[in-house]
């Protein structure tokens, strides 16, 4: 005797099927809604009522979410628990969604709101460290289920639009003639318009859902969540070494304004790549290479680096460089060749040490033991130790000191290399004494220094009128080096009061550089400011005339003045 097959569902099941999933999801989104704002709205606001961080900040990234949890948790889910209880003699939900479908609309507020809320999370995680260990020390808990809060805040943005899935599931199967037909309907029409609220930020929340996944695979050290960034293309590639051609493996991300070229890690979980080259969008030029041992090469060349890139296949190269040209827009192939006005701006594509024999400068030819190849960092010759002997600021490379040619050094500074020699002496930028700059100084004395989030220390900081647009730190008055050099231009400052630094503070940022300094009173800051403000715009007139106003900062108390500062 044969047995009966499993017996298909009847219309009446299936509709307590989608019934019953509306109520399973909404008791799960009662239990986020419940995280957002009773555990993680609530410390944070009982933290900022301390004067921490400001209780606006809080109000800002969790907008309405208390009424929309009041509206779930109170309203909604005690109906629907209710009308499941009652299925056998009232199998509907129409009536309880029309009724309840008005208040959606609040769900507008917090869309709106999302990607000002997601920048406000962002600025403040890196600004206020209590403000990031109260967040990190909830996603420990359990009930966060190993996500962010970043995760969890996307949750209302998309529970609208289920409920429009949901409910246009539930009407497929219901008979034409239903009683819960009419209220069933009425309550989609008014749902769907909520969900248009939703939907264009629902590809927007998808996208900063990859831009999670990526900044995880990162190991949390790159700033890419943000709602300005968009992800165009990644893919595994192969890069070719500058020297030796020899080719290693590379992950690439592309985004909409910057390209991260990524080393493999091999972690089973957690961290997948570490980010090797960070190259900007704009200006990035794309040209096709011809390489007989290495097909299927391009040449990325940005104002950071020059990469030449192995990929897979004919079809995958053009893949790439389609995707670069669309992402850069107006800018077309073209050979980057660092002309004279880029010069230091862009970064050049290093000769292979293979491809010369000879000092491309003197053209002396080149040995293993007493002429070694070295490259010029802003033309990428290849050269020997005594023609590139030089050392200048880059603006690729964030205005920081590299080796030069002598040619390039001359272009960049408009100083011969005799007189550079000269003037030099084959000292080191360090290597000048600070009493020796003090006592010829735009501004000098002891302030609190501190450089990203290290500890505060004292130290001695001159900006010399010789170099004024230098600011040299040193651990005392009479050290005979400088323990580092900040060169100014290009610099924003902030003087801000922030509750964490020490009072008299002021900040000067770049791209990722953050030097913070405090001064023992206001007049010391606004003598500093004075001569600073002027030394980040480069004009050096302005800051001569600024020198003849005698704008020296006096030392901290209790502490000898050295000769030559002004009092």
């Amino acid at each position: 005797m044969e047995e009966d097959g499993p017996k298909e569902e009847t219309n009446e099941q299936k509709l307590y099927k989608v019934a019953n999933e509306l109520l399973l999801t909404e008791r799960a989104y009662v239990t986020r809604l419940y995280l957002l704002d009773q555990v993680f709205c609530a410390k944070l606001t009982q933290e900022a009522a301390k004067g921490t961080f400001p209780v606006d900040v809080v109000k800002g990234i969790f907008c309405n979410v208390a009424c929309i949890y009041a509206f779930h948790s109170q309203f909604l889910l005690p109906d629907l628990e209710a009308r499941m209880c009652q299925w056998e003699s009232r199998p509907r939900i129409g009536d309880i969604l029309e009724q309840h479908a008005p208040f959606l609309r609040m769900y507008a507020e917090y869309v709106k709101n999302f990607d000002n809320a997601m920048d406000l999370l962002k600025q403040w995680t890196e600004r206020s460290a209590q403000f990031s260990a109260i967040i990190q020390e909830i996603q420990k808990q359990d009930i966060c289920g190993s996500l962010t809060l970043q995760h969890h805040m996307l949750e209302p943005v998309q529970r609208v639009p289920r409920y429009e899935l949901l409910l246009k599931d539930y009407l497929k199967r219901l008979p034409p003639d239903a009683p819960d037909r009419s209220q069933a309907e009425k309550s989609l029409q008014t749902i769907s318009m909520a969900a248009t609220h939703s939907n264009s930020a629902i590809r927007k929340m998808e996208n900063l859902k990859k831009l999670m996944e990526i900044y995880e695979s990162l190991g949390g050290e790159e700033d890419i969540v943000n709602a300005s960034n968009e992800l165009i293309k990644e893919g595994q590639i192969l890069k070719l070494a500058a020297r030796n051609t020899s080719a290693m493996e590379r992950y690439l991300y592309l985004f909409n304004n910057i390209l991260l070229v990524c080393v493999p890690k091999f972690s089973l979980v957690g961290q997948r790549f570490t980010v090797r080259t960070r190259v900007g969008i704009e200006g990035i030029k794309v040209v096709e290479t011809v390489n007989d041992a290495y097909p299927h090469t391009f040449q990325v060349s940005g104002k950071e680096r020059t990469l030449e890139l192995q990929a897979s296949s004919e079809q995958d190269k053009d893949d790439w460089i389609k995707v670069f040209i669309f992402t850069c827009r107006s800018h077309a192939l073209q050979v980057s060749s660092v002309e004279t006005e880029e010069l230091g701006r862009r970064a050049p594509r290093w000769i292979r040490d293979n491809e010369v024999t000879m000092c491309m400068k003197c053209k002396e030819p080149f040995n293993a033991l007493t002429r070694r190849r070295h490259h010029c960092r802003a033309c990428g010759y290849v050269v020997c130790w005594r023609c590139s002997d030089y050392k200048t600021t880059l603006e690729y490379d964030g205005n920081r000191m590299n080796k030069v040619c002598k040619d390039c050094f001359s272009i960049l500074t408009g100083r011969t290399a005799s007189e550079e020699r000269s003037e030099a002496k084959k000292r080191g930028i360090l290597e000048i004494e600070a009493a020796q700059f003090s006592g010829s100084s735009l501004v000098c004395g002891f302030l609190l220094y501190s450089e990203k989030a290290r500890p505060w220390q004292r130290v001695w900081c001159v900006i010399p009128e010789k170099e004024a647009v230098v600011l040299y730190v040193y651990g005392a008055p009479q050290d005979v080096k400088a323990q580092s050099t900040i060169p100014l231009l290009g610099y924003s400052v902030d003087d801000a009061p922030r509750a964490m630094d020490p009072p008299c503070s002021f900040r000067l940022c770049q791209s990722k550089s953050l030097h913070s300094f405090a001064c023992e009173s206001e007049e010391q800051k606004r003598r500093w400011l004075q001569v600073i403000r002027v030394a980040v715009t480069g004009d050096v007139a302005e800051l001569q005339t600024a020198g003849t106003l005698s704008v020296h900062s006096r030392p901290l108390r209790h502490h000898h003045t050295p000769k030559g500062e002004v009092m």
